[in-house]
């Protein structure tokens, strides 16, 4: 369980964090802080100067709505801040945010000069993990940037897809559809993105084929105000219908008058016969096979002069 510490000075926890002279004055007729074990410097939470704080360069999190933000840092002002963020220290008076980055910009936006912080005890590999697991459990990622974090974890900290699910609480089939959303074109991810569209929608489009059918079914989703259910639907009938096209495509209609004639001829020669039509002409191809078989067609041939 965390200690609640807040209120007390950096320098009763950080032996190398010196306080500023106004600070000292402030103090110098109070009892000099007890040094604290250095393992006592995490699974704590302290008052911490924001210029102190340098932001995670894994961030998982990319968007940022500015009004929401703006209403926060009017509530951080007025209120505190609830719930503290977490950071890590690295020692020389620095730490690196882990998770929190908008509570963390909405406080320097609302001009308070320090934050409650939890501190934890990671490595570089961990803070990935704890970065998008914190944002996660708090619900503060959209699915693309949920899809982002897993791919992370597996890029850069060799994990499996199982791996991944067990680290952030989740079952495998969840992690496998998150990162098929990655798969989507640009226009697909803007459109989960603004949450013009959910990730259900975005997965029913991944199995159409070409994007200018997803643009027009994306175009459906939004103006029609679809469910995922009724797009999962016209994605269907959709693929069924290209299908039909290409099987119509492929296998032209044939001549009647070529095919009783070719029926005519397998059935004289006893072999297969096809006849194609080309331009003002064509070709006969009849099969043998063997060198009898051949023979015998020669003679059928011979027969009928």
């Amino acid at each position: 369980m965390a200690k609640k510490v807040l209120g007390r000075g950096l320098g009763a926890f950080f032996p190398d964090y010196n306080e500023s002279p106004d600070d000292k004055k402030e103090t110098e007729s109070k009892p000099a802080p007890i040094a604290i074990d250095p393992a006592e410097r995490v699974n704590v939470v302290l008052n911490i100067p924001v210029e102190h704080i340098r932001p995670n360069p894994h961030q998982p999190r990319t968007e940022f709505n500015e009004e929401a933000l703006d209403q926060l840092s009017h509530s951080i002002k007025r209120h505190g801040l609830i719930q503290p963020i977490t950071v890590r220290y690295l020692g020389q008076k620095r730490f690196e945010l882990i998770s929190g980055e908008r509570r963390l910009r909405a406080t320097k936006l609302a001009g308070i000069a320090e934050i409650p912080a939890y501190i934890r005890e990671v490595n570089d590999e961990e803070i990935i993990a704890f970065a998008l697991i914190e944002n996660i459990q708090r619900e503060e990622l959209n699915p693309l940037e949920i899809a982002l974090g897993y791919q992370r974890l597996i890029d850069e900290c060799d994990y499996t897809q199982a791996e991944v699910a067990e680290r952030v609480g989740k079952n495998r089939t969840t992690v496998t559809n998150m990162l098929r959303l990655l798969l989507l074109p640009d226009f697909i991810q803007a459109s989960v993105r603004d949450e013009s569209i959910s990730s259900g929608h975005a997965r029913s489009l991944i199995n159409l084929k070409n994007e200018k059918d997803q643009k027009k079914i994306l175009k459906q989703i939004v103006s029609k105000e679809l469910s995922v259910r009724q797009t999962e639907d016209l994605v269907r009938s959709l693929e069924k219908k290209n299908e039909l096209k290409k099987v119509s495509t492929t296998k032209p209609s044939r001549d009647p008058f070529l095919e009783d004639i070719s029926g005519k001829l397998r059935s004289r020669l006893g072999t297969k016969v096809d006849i194609k039509s080309k331009g003002k002409g064509g070709e006969i191809r009849i099969e043998f096979y063997s060198n009898d078989d051949l023979e015998r067609l020669i003679q059928l041939l011979n027969e009928a002069d």
